[in-house]
C-alpha cells in the first residue's frame, strides 16, 4: 500500500498546521500482532501494578492540559474551555475507574446450589487485544476513556483515532509514550476508513467503536465473520419532552445548550423537542432568546468569549444543509440562525416540524432545535419513541415522579430528567444505547466489564455416594430424584406432598 498522507486543517481558519503518515495495511497487521505477542506479559501484570502505571498517564494528562486544550482547539475548532471539558471528564473517567476495578474485577464467589460440596467461583479475564475505533466530534474524551478501561481489565490495545481529527491522534500517541510503562501494550494506527477497515480484518478478539449506525454496520460484518465480540456507541436522535408542568426558564435554557453545545456535534444532542400545546408558544419563545445568546466564532484564547466554534468535518456541513433545507421545502420555518461562513453556523431553531421530515428522523449532527407542538405528553411519548434510535431522551417536569413515569415509557437507554446531555460526564452510570444506536457501554461498571470475558471454575472433592451429584448421575434413582425435585422446587402443597411419598416409598429406591 502507497503511504499517503494526512493533513491536519482547522476547522475553524481552513488553515493547516501540521500533517502525519498514514499506517499502511502491513504495518496495522503488525501493530495488532505486535499486542498479541505484549498481551502475555500486560495481563500478568496485577491489577495494582496495571493501576500504577495507568495513573502515572493520568498524571500526564493533568501536566499536560495546555497542550492537550491547544491541539483540540486547533483540530476541531472547539473552544479551549470545551476541550478542557473533554480532558475533565476523561481523568474523572479514569480516577474512578482506578478506585473502582479492585472491587469489580476480583473473582465472585457464586452459590453452588444443591453441590454443596463444591465450591463455584467466576473469575474475570481480558479478551487479549482490543481495536477501539474513534470518532472526531470529542477525538479525546470517546478514545481514551474505552483504551484505558480495555488496558485496566487487562487487555493490550490498538487504537484508530478518526482521520479528520488527526492532530488529537498523534496527541494521544505522544502522551501514551511518555509512560515507558505502558507504551509496549498500545499502539495507535493512523488513517482514514482503509486503516479502519484493515485494524478489524486483522482479527483483534474484540472491537470497541464509536461512530455512526453506518459504520457500525460495516463493522459488525466483519466482525461476525471472526465471530469478534463487540461494543458499538452509535448515532442518536434524541428527543427532549417539555411537560404541561415544566419550568419553561429552565428547559430553554439548557434545551438549547444541550441542542447547541459542541456546535451539535455531539451523538446525544437534543435533536427533537416535543411541546404540550399550552406551553409551546411560551417555550418557543424562550427558546429563541436563548439560542441568540450563543455566540459562534473562534480564538485560541483560554477564557473564550464564543460558546459556539465550527462544524469540524467538512462532509457533515453538507448533511446539515440538506436536512435544513428538506424542513424548509416541506413547511418548517427557520425563527433564527443559519450558516455563516466557512464551516460556522449561527444556532438554528426551527418550527412547523413533522416527521416528514429529515431534521426529525435522520441524526443530523448540527446546530439545529426543531420544537413540535404535541396535543398532550402520550402524543410526545408516542412520537418520542417513533424513531430508529434509542441513545437518550430528556423529560421536563418540576414533578419528579410524573418525569420518572413518562421516563419509563420512552425507548432510549440514557435518560436525564430536567437536564439534558449531563448524563454522559456521569462517571458510574453506564452510557449507550438500543435499537439502531448500538449496543454495549461505555462508563461505569459495565462499561469495564465488557472488556473481561467471565470464566466459571466448580472447585471440589468427587462425589459422595449420596451426593445429589451422584443421584442425578446413576441409574436407579429416577424416582428419588423426582421425589428431591418436587419437594425442593414444587409450586403447591399437594405437588410438594406427592413428591414426598415418593421419597418415602421404598419401592422407588
Amino acid at each position: 500500500m502507497k503511504t499517503e498522507t494526512l493533513f491536519f486543517i482547522n476547522p475553524a481558519t481552513g488553515s493547516g498546521f501540521g500533517e502525519i503518515k498514514m499506517t499502511r495495511v502491513e504495518d496495522v497487521e503488525k501493530a495488532v500482532n505486535d499486542m498479541r505477542q505484549a498481551f502475555p506479559i500486560w495481563s500478568a501484570k496485577t491489577l495494582k501494578e496495571r493501576i500504577k502505571i495507568l495513573r502515572k498517564f493520568q498524571a500526564v494528562l493533568i501536566n499536560q492540559q495546555d497542550e492537550i486544550t491547544r491541539v483540540l482547539n486547533q483540530d476541531c475548532g472547539k473552544s479551549r474551555q470545551d476541550g478542557l471539558i473533554e480532558l475533565f471528564i476523561t481523568v474523572d473517567m479514569l480516577a474512578q475507574y482506578c478506585a473502582k476495578a479492585p472491587s469489580w474485577l476480583k473473582p465472585k464467589r457464586v452459590s453452588s446450589g444443591l453441590y454443596f460440596f463444591k465450591k463455584s467461583v467466576v473469575e474475570y479475564k481480558p479478551h487479549g487485544v482490543t481495536a477501539v475505533l474513534s470518532p472526531w466530534n470529542y477525538p479525546l474524551t470517546l478514545a481514551l476513556p474505552p483504551m484505558l478501561a480495555a488496558l485496566l481489565a487487562g487487555n493490550t490495545v490498538v487504537l484508530k483515532p478518526s482521520e479528520v481529527t488527526g492532530a488529537t491522534g498523534m496527541l494521544i500517541e505522544k502522551l501514551i509514550n511518555q509512560v515507558p510503562e505502558l507504551a509496549p501494550f498500545v499502539r495507535v494506527v493512523h488513517g482514514d476508513g482503509t486503516v479502519g477497515a484493515a485494524l478489524t480484518q486483522a482479527r483483534p478478539d474484540f472491537i470497541f467503536l464509536t461512530g455512526s449506525s453506518a459504520t457500525g454496520k460495516k463493522i459488525m460484518q466483519t466482525a461476525a465473520e471472526f465471530l469478534t465480540p463487540i461494543a458499538l456507541e452509535l448515532g442518536g436522535k434524541d428527543a427532549m419532552l417539555v411537560l404541561e408542568d415544566a419550568d419553561l426558564q429552565a428547559a430553554a435554557r439548557w434545551g438549547t445548550w444541550g441542542a447547541f453545545f459542541n456546535a451539535g456535534q455531539t451523538c446525544m444532542s437534543v435533536e427533537r423537542v416535543y411541546v404540550v400545546e399550552s406551553k409551546y408558544d411560551e417555550f418557543v419563545k424562550l427558546a429563541v432568546t436563548y439560542a441568540k445568546n450563543f455566540k459562534t466564532g473562534y480564538t485560541t484564547d483560554f477564557n473564550s468569549p464564543f460558546s459556539m466554534g465550527p462544524i469540524t468535518d467538512p462532509r457533515q456541513v453538507k448533511i446539515i444543509e440538506r436536512h435544513l433545507e428538506d424542513a424548509l421545502a416541506k413547511g418548517a420555518s427557520l425563527l433564527t440562525g443559519g450558516k455563516t461562513e466557512g464551516m460556522f453556523f449561527d444556532p438554528m431553531v426551527l418550527i412547523n416540524v413533522n416527521h416528514t421530515m429529515l431534521l426529525m428522523r435522520d441524526e443530523t449532527f448540527g446546530p439545529l432545535l426543531p420544537i413540535m407542538k404535541v396535543k398532550d405528553e402520550a402524543e410526545a411519548i408516542r412520537l418520542a419513541n417513533d424513531s430508529a434510535y434509542g441513545l437518550g431522551a430528556s423529560v421536563w417536569s418540576q414533578n419528579p415522579s410524573h418525569a420518572k413515569a413518562v421516563a419509563d415509557q420512552i425507548h432510549a437507554a440514557s435518560i436525564i430528567i430536567n437536564d439534558c446531555i449531563a448524563q454522559f460526564g456521569i462517571p458510574m452510570l453506564p452510557f449507550g444505547g438500543v435499537k439502531e444506536s448500538g449496543f454495549g457501554r461505555t462508563h461505569g461498571q459495565e462499561g469495564l466489564m465488557q472488556f473481561t470475558r467471565p470464566y466459571s471454575y466448580a472447585v471440589g472433592n468427587p462425589p459422595l455416594k449420596w451426593d445429589i451429584a451422584t443421584i442425578l448421575r446413576e441409574n436407579g434413582y429416577y424416582h428419588l430424584a423426582t421425589g428431591i425435585m418436587g419437594v425442593l422446587y414444587g409450586t403447591s402443597i399437594k405437588q410438594r406432598w406427592n413428591a414426598l411419598g415418593k421419597l418415602f416409598n421404598k419401592n422407588n429406591h
